[in-house]
């Protein structure tokens, strides 16, 4: 699944987990993990937010019922005509 976070990115800290279970992490490492955990999480809202902003919902009979306040961000950023 492409989420549009490197997998180096994912890898290192992984990495950075592992060690840290088993023999531990040095102050360096530490610090290295925090800001790659960091920058994980603000990718990976960036990129949640965006596939939410692109959502429409429609009930069963299809009419669409996406929420007012989404219907707006999505006329601000031109993704809607409406």
């Amino acid at each position: 699944m492409d989420n549009g976070i490197p997998q180096n990115l994912i890898d290192r800290i992984n990495e950075l987990a592992n060690k840290k279970k088993k023999t531990g992490l040095t102050e360096r490492e530490q610090e290295e993990q925090k800001r790659l955990r960091s920058t994980y999480l603000s990718m990976f809202r960036e990129s949640f937010r965006s596939q939410l902003e692109m959502t429409q919902v429609y009930d069963k009979k299809g009419k669409e019922v996406t929420p007012d306040k989404v219907k707006n961000i999505q006329r601000k950023r031109g993704l809607r005509d409406d």
